[in-house]
């Protein structure tokens, strides 16, 4: 499939609920199931949470958000059964991102709480990304 033929496949209702996804699993993994956690392991403090330019960050997070769930539309297809957007999904969250923060958390010396916080956050949000898209 070409890149027009990728684009015109790409069930924008499911992209869009995809990226949305990602802010309700967000907003549990960083509050109460592991904001502590986050929080000490990345040195941020709950004044300087509050003190970001809310609009910002979650706007941003959300156009991002919808480039990787758009992207993961792409590549598992149009044809895909849910078992491969599912497989494919959590490889990308488990060997793409996790490998590549672990990378550079190992050269910035960063805790492996910290690690296995945001790593996990993203294996879990691409993981529910590839339902949403293989139901769909």
């Amino acid at each position: 499939m070409d890149n027009p033929d990728a684009l015109a496949a790409i069930n924008w209702l499911a992209v869009v609920a995809a990226a949305v996804s990602t802010f309700i699993i967000g907003g549990l993994w960083y509050g109460p199931l592991f904001g502590r956690t986050w929080m000490r392991a990345s040195g941020v403090t709950e004044e300087q949470a509050a003190a970001g330019n809310k609009g910002l960050i979650f706007g941003l997070s959300l156009v991002l958000q919808f480039i990787a769930a758009a992207v993961l539309e792409m590549f598992i297809g149009p044809e895909a059964t849910l078992g491969f957007a599912v497989a494919a999904a959590v490889s990308v969250g488990l060997f793409w991102v996790a490998t590549a923060f672990g990378v550079v958390y190992l050269f910035e010396q960063r805790p492996f709480a910290h690690w296995a916080v945001n790593a996990g956050y993203h294996v879990v949000s691409f993981l529910v990304m590839g339902v949403i898209l293989g139901l769909w």
